[in-house]
């Protein structure tokens, strides 16, 4: 657990920004948009969705890519739990969420079915989703971490601000803990990422990105690492 929490402000009354890095929680044109580019169709999903299918992502920030891949795994016809597990060393709390949230009113009622129960951190099950959110540096966290992810969401704040969530050896351990044939994908496209990314043991790929954004990167663990 951690006692550190979120320091916001608030752009145009509706967007949060990170005080700590400077840098909005998502996308200034349409953020649910961006989640189903980058974190959903760049995993290939819903496509790959299977009975306990398992997401892992590093940075859980307003909750947003866990709704719109929750409203994704019941739309497309699963009724097992999706397993979700964020590693986030800064959370917000449940209202600061909903604040931000109700500017995707599509994912409302996820949104609420999800704060209806979310206390700020830990293990929630909500049926059709278990999810576990592990609140601390991912540095320190995911390396003590004993499952693995189908994919991965990489959704930290802008590598040029917040270096630490794409460091070279937190990587290694996303690529320790991701299952033969699983993916990562991410928004951005910064050389060192990637090459972390391959050293990690991914075949990385970069593809068009969101928005203004010329290019993402996907990348895919060999069954053989």
């Amino acid at each position: 657990m951690t006692d550190q929490k979120a320091q916001l402000i608030w752009r145009d009354g509706t967007l949060p920004v990170s005080d700590q890095f400077d840098d909005p929680y998502f996308s200034l044109q349409n953020g649910l948009a961006e989640t189903e580019h980058v974190f959903l169709a760049g995993n290939d999903l819903p496509a790959r969705f299977a009975p306990g299918f398992h997401i892992a992502e590093l940075g859980f920030g307003t909750g947003l890519n866990l709704l719109a891949a929750w409203r994704a795994w019941e739309e497309s016809g699963q009724t097992s739990p999706l397993r979700f597990t964020s590693f986030e060393a800064f959370p917000m709390t449940p209202d600061e969420m909903a604040r931000a949230l109700e500017a995707f009113p599509v994912i409302t009622p996820w949104a609420n079915r999800f704060l209806a129960k979310w206390t700020g951190g830990g293990f929630c099950d909500l049926g059709t989703l278990q999810v576990n959110v592990i609140l601390g540096d991912a540095r320190d966290t995911l390396t003590g971490w004993d499952e693995t992810a189908d994919c991965w969401f990489l959704d930290g704040f802008s590598p040029a601000k917040n270096p630490e969530l794409w460091g070279a050896d937190l990587m290694q351990a996303v690529g320790v803990h991701t299952a033969a044939d699983g993916t990562a994908a991410t928004y951005t496209a910064a050389g060192f990422v990637r090459r972390g990314l391959a050293d990690a043991g991914f075949e990385v790929t970069r593809v068009s990105g969101f928005g203004h954004k010329r290019h993402m990167t996907v990348a895919r663990k060999g069954a053989a690492q």
